[in-house]
């Protein structure tokens, strides 16, 4: 029996889940918990503005498989540059330092209105970084009954 061909660029090489509380000091930096830390002691981190005043940090892995996917868009898109401009012009890698922490750079600490704690939340194939106030209201707005029918029309 032969071994499986390797994933190619287009198939998610992690799934990351759960959610992580951790502190943001003054200069940027916050401990990587031990299950990124884990997981992804070999490769290299990016970090980006995501949607909903919130960060994603994902694996090289990862930022190459979305990389790759925007190289096949449109330059005559006006919709595909503005996102070309607005992910790549974002992008930081980041390195944990000896003791697991990452320094998360101001611009991005800025548009996601990093204090005190934050939140890193596994969303399959990247985390989330969250200022754990707001992750808290978005959690409460997710948990909201009439958010009930959204997930129905998911059919999930």
């Amino acid at each position: 029996m032969s071994d499986p061909s390797p994933p190619d660029r287009s198939t998610p090489t992690y799934s990351f889940y759960g959610q992580y509380r951790r502190g943001i000091d003054k200069k940027g930096r916050v401990i990587l918990p031990a299950p990124i830390r884990e997981a992804l002691a070999n490769e290299a981190l990016f970090i980006t503005k995501g949607i909903d005043k919130c960060l994603l940090l994902m694996p090289d892995s990862e930022f190459q498989r979305r990389r790759q996917r925007m190289q096949n868009l449109k330059l005559t898109s006006a919709k595909a540059r503005q996102y070309k401009r607005r992910f790549f012009s974002n992008v930081s890698q980041v390195s944990p330092d000896k003791v697991g922490r990452i320094n998360i750079p101001a611009y991005l600490r800025e548009y996601a209105e990093l204090s005190g704690d934050v939140i890193f939340a596994g969303v399959d194939t990247h985390f989330e970084i969250w200022d754990a106030a707001q992750w808290q209201a978005h959690q409460e707005a997710l948990d909201a009954e009439e958010m009930q029918d959204d997930w129905e029309e998911l059919d999930i």
